[in-house]
């Protein structure tokens, strides 16, 4: 059975591993129906995609990957808008910035939706210091930790000694932590962030 999630990579026609480790297998929404939901959705023509459109579906991509909402997203875009240099690269910076989306860099949980629930519970440390924020936003030089002892942590062992996480981040397997090594950079997301800033600009 497909859930609501798997529709939503379903409707932007990509994975945005809302489903974990599903999302790698042949379980996957996007393998086994690589159309849009619907009655009409494996007959249905292509049609050519306005501009507005295109920015749409960004967006979309966007806000469901990252598990935001409309208003959260439009507040990151603004203080992107006021920080100094390219407002789509501070875009991607904030939004891979946030604990949940480091947690999930790291490998610690298989989805940023596993990472947010860890977090609220109070099993994620920035420097020693529980954070119960999913938003809280990491700077270079911290390090984040995991409650080693959760069973979702457990199931990631294996996967971890073979997990490289973005080089942007530095991973120490034993110790269930890991280190912001730098700033982010808009290469850590395949989406095209330039639409969705045009988006927001309107």
């Amino acid at each position: 059975m497909i859930g609501p999630k798997e529709k939503k990579e379903r409707a932007v026609g990509e994975r945005l591993h809302l489903k974990g480790e599903r999302c790698n297998s042949t379980k996957c929404a996007m393998v086994r129906k690589p159309y849009k939901p619907g009655a009409h959705g494996q007959s249905a023509r292509r049609r050519s995609v306005s501009e507005f459109g295109l920015q749409t579906k960004e967006k979309q991509k966007f806000k469901w990957s990252y598990g935001l909402n409309e208003s959260t997203l439009l507040r990151i875009f603004s203080e992107a808008k006021k920080a100094k240099g390219s407002s789509a690269a501070k875009m991607i910076e904030f939004l891979e910035k946030r604990l949940d989306n480091v947690v999930y860099r790291f490998g610690f949980t298989s989805s940023r939706g596993s990472a947010r629930q860890i977090i609220v519970h109070g099993h994620v440390s920035v420097n020693g210091k529980k954070v119960h924020s999913p938003g809280f936003t990491v700077k270079t030089g911290d390090v984040v930790k995991v409650d080693n002892s959760l069973n979702v942590i457990e199931k990631r062992k294996d996967i971890l000694k073979k997990y490289e996480p973005p080089e942007w981040l530095a991973l120490d397997r034993d110790t269930f932590e890991g280190r912001v090594l730098s700033p982010p950079t808009d290469s850590s997301t395949p989406f095209e962030v330039k639409l969705l800033v045009e988006a927001f600009s309107k």
